[in-house]
């Protein structure tokens, strides 16, 4: 059985991490979403948000689950006996900075990263830029899931 590993802050999760993560589960066994709890990072969203809005994301997805990664991915990886790290990557600047990640928790773990490209249609997104279009009142509906969507209007008092 091959396990996987998606892992990030996921401030919100949003559609082009979901296409990582339905991508991931046709290639391993299982994943494991690993929404991650840094204390040196300000989010948006408490923890306990940013789970509830994985767990809703991946519903439909059988072989998905989603655990909490408070420490080093590195150490979350060999604990559950996974194979892989699997990394969405949208443009050069993000190879660049995730290969660094990749050599040192293979490092660390003996874990290989697996790079899987964003869509075109996900190329430009992320969770800081959605957040955002949503705190000045754009439409982000086509970015993240219902629940999200509806978390970040009421976040920002959006009226509509």
């Amino acid at each position: 059985m091959t396990i996987a590993v998606c892992s990030g802050s996921f401030d919100p999760i949003t559609l082009g991490h979901l296409d990582i993560i339905t991508r991931a589960a046709v290639l391993f066994d299982e994943v494991i979403v690993a929404v991650a709890h840094n204390s040196a990072k300000t989010t948006l969203f408490d923890l306990a948000a940013r789970l509830e809005f994985a767990q809703d994301a991946v519903r439909e997805l059988p072989t998905v689950r989603v655990e909490v990664v408070d420490g080093l991915i590195a150490q979350f990886c060999r604990v559950h006996g996974a194979d892989a790290l699997v990394r969405g990557v949208r443009s050069a600047g993000d190879v660049d900075s995730e290969l660094a990640m990749a050599a040192m928790n293979h490092q660390v773990s003996g874990v290989d990263t697996v790079f899987l490209p964003a869509r075109g249609e996900h190329g430009f997104l992320a969770s800081s830029l959605v957040k955002d279009v949503a705190r000045h009142g754009g439409d982000i509906s086509t970015f993240v899931t219902p629940m999200v969507a509806h978390a970040l209007v009421n976040r920002f008092n959006i009226t509509r």
